[in-house]
Parts: structure tokens; sequence; C-alpha cells
């Protein structure tokens, strides 16, 4: 998360990790999600708030799950269901239930595909937002595989030189273990930024950065400024002499993956709530000695990490690492919510009739 999305630690209200998940998973009891779904659907949440990926986090509680669920939206208590199958594949319809909940189970299949064949592929139709997707990608670390999560992220995204949305955010996620060192855990949209960053931003009152979205027009903002009324998202890359056409192009095989391949239309032919999902799973020793790889995993790790840091900077990371020391310090202190979110969960809290221990 860029510094200028955080919030001001003067103002955060710290709450404890295990008191928002017993509220979150009490929430979604209350909108008609039955035990195993709402806590699976807590989890997820959580995951992200802890590792800083506050986008993705119980802030979506108050602008897209209770909303869609009481309007028949999304289906708190799905019932998924293999349509296709063979011995390394399935597609799932998921019963417009949240991949939040669905992801999970669908990541648990294709490692089981993996355990048997090698490799493991899912796709998943008919879904719902399923949060940061390296929380599904890293479920495979458990079992010492390589995850990937990737989703259809609704149709906010113009094309390279486009004035019109035709693509979605299309977040990617890899996870790989290690011996020792912290797992590697990549996570990106490939728009510029996540869509809820820009809603970070008009929470706190902060700029977006040069080259996350665009006018009206699909002409690129390339200057720092204030969330305008209207705007539409940039490709990874902002503009064609930086690279916005691979992210674009990312976007487009994310698209295919994650949809036509389950026999669904491309995301820009769908209802805005309506996405697909497409999980992964790699059993190392299946291509090689999984010891030698966790080794070599480490020494890689251990070799980017080590990189000497350029001027201006302390250090030199990779991704899974900041993740993982923000989620130790949370941990220890809570994790920082803005007070409007706070209030927000703590008045729906009340009006569903769910106890919580929220300050």
């Amino acid at each position: 998360m860029p510094a200028s999305l955080e919030v001001p630690e003067e103002i955060a209200v710290r709450v404890d990790v295990e008191v928002m998940h017993a509220t979150m998973a009490g929430l979604f009891g209350a909108l008609g999600a039955p035990a195993d779904d709402a806590r699976r659907s807590a989890d997820t949440l959580l995951y992200a708030d802890l590792r800083g990926i506050d986008s993705h986090g119980v802030s979506n509680m108050t602008q897209v799950y209770v909303m869609g669920i009481q309007k028949g939206w999304i289906n708190p208590a799905p019932v998924p269901r293999v349509v296709r199958e063979a011995p390394a594949t399935a597609t799932i319809d998921s019963d417009r239930g949240l991949g939040l909940t669905v992801g999970p189970q669908a990541m648990q299949v294709a490692m089981q595909k993996a355990a048997t064949c090698g490799v493991g592929a899912v796709a998943v139709t008919n879904g719902r937002h399923f949060g940061a997707a390296a929380y599904h990608a890293q479920l495979a670390l458990e079992r010492g595989m390589i995850g990937v999560a990737m989703t259809i992220g609704s149709n906010q995204v113009v094309p390279t030189w486009g004035a019109a949305a035709r693509v979605g955010l299309n977040p990617i996620a890899v996870a790989v273990p290690t011996r020792s060192e912290v797992p590697f855990v990549f996570d990106g949209s490939m728009s510029a930024v996540a869509a809820n960053k820009i809603a970070i931003a008009k929470r706190l009152g902060a700029d977006v950065g040069p080259g996350w979205i665009a006018e009206p027009d699909g002409t690129p903002i390339m200057r720092a400024g204030p969330v305008p009324e209207e705007y539409m998202m940039l490709p990874l890359g902002g503009t064609r002499e930086i690279g916005s056409h691979k992210g674009y192009g990312m976007a487009v095989v994310v698209d295919v993956l994650c949809g036509l391949l389950g026999g669904d239309p491309a995301g820009l032919e769908r209802e805005p709530l309506d996405v697909s999902h497409h999980f992964l799973a790699y059993r190392i020793d299946a291509f090689t000695d999984a010891d030698a790889f966790r080794e070599r995993m480490d020494a890689f790790m251990h070799a980017l990490r080590e990189t000497p840091p350029a001027p201006g900077h302390e250090r030199v990371v990779y991704a899974g690492l900041p993740e993982h020391e923000t989620e130790q310090e949370r941990r220890e202190r809570g994790i920082p919510y803005h007070p409007d979110v706070v209030a927000w969960i703590r008045d729906t809290a009340l009006d569903l009739g769910v106890e919580t221990a929220l300050p």
C-alpha cells in the first residue's frame, strides 16, 4: 500500500484480529451464510488486512458484500458444483457465491488434482468477488505446492489508446514455497492500481498518482491530483510508452483463462458483479526434487533481499516479505482501520443483531 493511502496513525483505530474476525463471521452469518462459509469469508478478508492489503479487506464489507447479499446479487449460501471435469482439471459453477468462500474450496480441488496429476487447474464460473488473490494462491504453501489464483475484476480498465472500459482489473497471484526464507507471494492487478485504492484515496482525501486513472475520454492523467468525479482505470503501465500494452495484454489473458475457458463470456459482456476465477496448483516433486527446489528458492530470495539498494532507499524486498513483516506488526498491535470503516461495521452489526467487541 502506498504510504499516502495508509490510514494516519493519529486517527487509526487499532482492532485485534480475532475481534474483527469474529465480527465478520457474525455479519456473514446474520446475512444468511452457513458457519463454514462465514468462517472462510472472514479468513479471506482478515488475511488481506493483516498483510497490509487494505484495499481487499473488511472495508469491502461497506462497499460490496452487505448490499450485494441484501439485494440478492450475491448468494450467501452457495452450493458449488463441478460441471465439467478431467483428471487434472475441473470447471465449477459457484452458484453466485462469493469467491471469499468458494475460492478456497476451488483451490483445494486444484491441489487434490495436483497431488494425483502433478498439476491441477480449476475454472470457476458464475462467481462473485473473491478478495485478495494472494489468499487463495498461498493456500498451496500449506501442501508444499506452488499456487496461482486470478480473477476477472469487473469491467473498469481502458485498453491502451482506448476511450471505453473493456477489460477488468484482473489480478494474478503466485505463491511459491521456500525452506527458511519468507515465501514468495506476488499479487498484482493488471490495472495500474487496484480500484479500491482509489476509494481509499477518496476516503482519506489523498491524491491519486500519475498514470493510475484516465479522463472520461480515455486520456491518461499523468499528474498527481485528487480523485475526479468521473474517471476510468488505466492498465498496468499507464501509457504505451511505459508499458501499458503489457498490462492490457495480461488483463486479456486473465479474461480468457477465468471467463472464456470456463464457458463464460468476456468480462465486458457480463453484469458488474458477475465474475469468474481460475486456480492452479503445481506439485513441485512432479517436476524436480522438492528439497532442492526449496534450497534454490531460499538462495534466490536471499540474493534478492541482499541486493544493494539504490540511493534514497534503505533496502530491496521481494513480494511477500513486507507483507509478512506487516502481519507480524499487526498481530501484535492490532489492525489499523479508518474510523469511518469501524463505525460502519459497528453500526451494521447493531442493525443485524450481531454482538461485537469492536472499540
